[in-house]
């Protein structure tokens, strides 16, 4: 598989962009993913383009967070902002990384990008708990490239 169209389904991508929706409830950070065909970078390089291209550090709280795959390329990487790499541990993504690798390499896409923002949801809760008057500053759909 290494069609971005063919990644996911329709179906697949809506239970992503909900999973962003609930992760978010938790936490005034913001999660995005992005999915794109292949790189012949570094992931976490690329990612850190895309992240800003996608002006994700312009949020409010420097709280960003990029989900990244390429899929030909069979690389992914977790991208935060300064804001949260200024006070998280240095291991941080390292459980949500292998969360999603272990369901992808069961091409289990989908479960693992759900799982990853789900438990990137949960550990921002520490840091950047939700406030009641926290904005949705970011898109939840899910960019191509």
């Amino acid at each position: 598989m290494s069609k971005v169209e063919d990644f996911l389904s329709k179906e697949e991508e809506l239970e992503i962009i909900e999973a962003i929706r609930v992760a978010e409830k938790s936490t005034s950070g913001e999660i995005r993913v992005h999915i794109e065909k292949e790189t012949s970078l570094d992931s976490i390089d690329r990612a850190t383009e895309v992240f800003n291209t996608l002006k994700m550090h312009e949020t409010k709280d420097s709280n960003g967070v990029l989900l990244y795959v390429a899929v030909k390329s069979k690389k992914f990487a977790i991208c935060g902002d300064k804001g949260i790499n200024e006070v998280v541990p240095h291991d941080f993504w390292e459980t949500t990384k292998n969360t999603m690798e272990n369901h992808f390499k069961n091409n289990n896409f989908k479960q693992g990008l759900v799982d990853g923002i789900l438990k990137a949801g949960q550990q921002l809760k520490k840091y950047f708990p939700f406030d009641d008057n926290d904005m949705d500053e970011l898109s939840n759909e899910i960019s191509k490239g």
